[in-house]
């Protein structure tokens, strides 16, 4: 991992080796993903992974065309819905995608702004009930954080992080870390690669909603994560701040009509999260969250999105807390 006032640059390879590694990263992410269209049954991978060597723009365009790809055998399996899904993230040829995988409830990992000059990114992980078939409203999350960041910083970006097979929210898997621990072993990777893709000096802050909470308090952050932020969260499995692991400022907040609020804080026989992180005793800085539900932290013109900006762009440490 280099240190905050350094920029490691990927190494670039001759362009026929080049070629060939992103003509591999299409044919590993298309000939065999998108059969998943035809076969909903089929698993997801267990992490996204990036191409050695390619740039964004060649990035960007191999997964633009893997999800041509998808679409395309959508439609001929009659998977219509899910056909019609998949054209809506293609953003009319304009989407940013670092990853994308259409097996079983898929995985996609989408830029919101230009990353190779940002110094500001937010990454977004979300909670339970992501997928494929759900992620036009964690776009549209991801597109308001972005919106909000860049009137007042410009180099600033966002990445939509839906790197894992998250769980039902009436579902067993839930009630325990087993997703989180499989998704916390690809996102600490992930943040590390992330950063040498972004401007020079970036530093990243990791926005964890509801379920994504329990993946952000696992993962291992090395020092270019300034700042972790957990909202609507159940808890972590963790009984303090102190506890997780990494060295970045931990934030907790919580809307006033977020149902998760009522769920009790309890650990008991490997099932439930314990502490509440918005309790004082967690340690974890607090911010305003408003008085919205569960899913309206990233609703435009709220409290709560006010507040994650000023996190990720490091202009209020009280993050707007009264």
């Amino acid at each position: 991992m280099s240190s905050k006032s350094e920029r490691v640059r990927p190494v670039r390879l001759p362009g026929r080796l080049r070629r060939t590694l992103l003509a591999g990263l299409i044919a590993a992410a298309v000939a065999i993903p998108v059969s998943a269209a035809a076969s909903p049954a089929v698993p997801a991978p267990a992490a996204v992974s990036f191409a050695e060597g390619a740039g964004l723009s060649e990035r960007y365009a191999a997964n633009r065309a893997n999800l041509a790809e998808a679409v395309r055998m959508a439609e001929e399996a009659g998977r219509t819905g899910r056909a019609a899904r998949l054209r809506a993230m293609e953003a009319g040829g304009t989407a940013r995608f670092l990853a994308f995988d259409g097996r079983g409830s898929g995985r996609a990992v989408e830029v919101f702004g230009d990353l190779g000059t940002a110094d500001r990114v937010a990454v977004l992980v979300p909670g339970s009930d992501t997928t494929l078939d759900t992620y036009q409203r964690f776009r549209a999350g991801a597109v308001a954080l972005g919106q909000r960041l860049r009137a007042e910083h410009p180099h600033s970006a966002v990445v939509a992080w839906l790197g894992y097979d998250t769980p039902g929210t009436i579902s067993p898997a839930v009630l325990t870390g087993s997703r989180a621990e499989e998704a916390a072993r690809a996102l600490g990777p992930f943040t590390g690669r992330l950063r040498q893709l972004a401007g020079p000096g970036a530093r990243l802050s990791l926005l964890c909603h509801s379920y994504g909470s329990v993946v952000c308090a696992r993962t291992e952050t090395g020092p270019a994560v300034t700042d972790l932020v957990l909202f609507g969260s159940p808890g972590t499995g963790a009984e303090s701040a102190a506890a997780l692991p990494t060295a970045a400022r931990v934030w907790a907040g919580r809307g006033g009509a977020d149902w998760i609020g009522r769920v009790p804080h309890l650990r008991l026989a490997g099932l439930g999260f314990g502490t509440d992180p918005v309790d004082p005793a967690f340690g974890a800085l607090p911010f305003a969250a408003g008085s919205g539900g569960h899913s309206d932290y990233l609703t435009p013109g709220s409290r709560s999105l006010d507040s994650l900006a000023r996190i990720v762009l490091g202009t209020d440490r009280k993050a707007g807390h009264a």
